[in-house]
C-alpha cells in the first residue's frame, strides 16, 4: 500500500482477493483490469445500459457506478462465476442459449445477472414482470422478445430443478 491506494478485500466468484486500489477507481475497472474478469462489460459508463451489472451480496448493482472501495468485505458474482467448475452452464445461461436470446452478446452479462436476481426473488414472473425488471438493461440488437423468451425458458428449466 502507498499513500495513493487503499487495501481492498472482497470475495469474487468464491475466491478471496486482497488488493490495493486507488480510491477513485470503479469496481468494473478493478474486476476487468486487476482481476482479469472481462465478462463485466463497460458500455455507457453512466449506469444506463446495464452491461456492467454484477451481484454484490446477492443484489444486482452497476459496477461502473460503484467505487471499488465500496465493495470492501462484499461477496461479488460476475458472469464468470455462473457456470460450474466443469463448465456446465447455469440454468439461466442454458435457457438464454436455448432461446437464442442474444445476437452480438455485449449486453448478455448484464441481462443474465439481472435475470438471476429476478428469478431468485420471483421464481414465476409474468411476462410483464420480466419486461419491467429487465427494463434497466439495454440491447441494441434484439427486439427484446428473444430475451424475454429466454427468461421464460429459464423459469421452466429452473422449475424442473426444484
Amino acid at each position: 500500500m502507498n499513500d495513493l491506494t487503499i487495501p481492498l478485500t472482497m470475495q469474487v466468484n468464491g475466491t478471496d482477493h486482497s488488493i490495493d486500489v486507488e480510491p477513485r477507481r470503479h469496481l468494473a475497472d478493478v474486476l476487468r483490469e486487476d482481476l482479469a474478469l472481462t465478462g463485466t462489460h463497460l458500455g455507457c459508463e453512466h449506469g444506463v445500459c446495464g452491461a456492467c451489472t454484477v451481484l454484490i451480496d446477492g443484489e444486482p448493482a452497476r459496477a461502473c457506478l460503484m467505487l471499488a472501495v465500496q465493495a470492501e468485505g462484499s461477496e461479488i458474482v460476475t458472469i464468470e462465476g455462473l457456470a460450474d467448475a466443469d463448465g456446465t452452464m447455469h440454468p439461466v445461461q442454458a435457457a438464454m442459449h436455448q432461446a437464442m436470446s442474444f445476437q452480438c452478446a455485449f449486453c448478455t452479462p448484464g441481462f443474465l445477472m439481472s435475470t438471476i436476481a429476478l428469478l431468485r426473488d420471483n421464481p414465476s414472473p409474468t411476462t410483464e414482470e420480466i419486461r419491467e425488471e429487465l427494463s434497466g438493461n439495454l440491447c441494441r440488437c434484439t427486439g427484446y422478445q428473444s430475451i424475454v423468451d429466454g427468461v421464460e425458458t429459464a423459469v421452466e428449466l429452473m422449475g424442473s430443478d426444484r
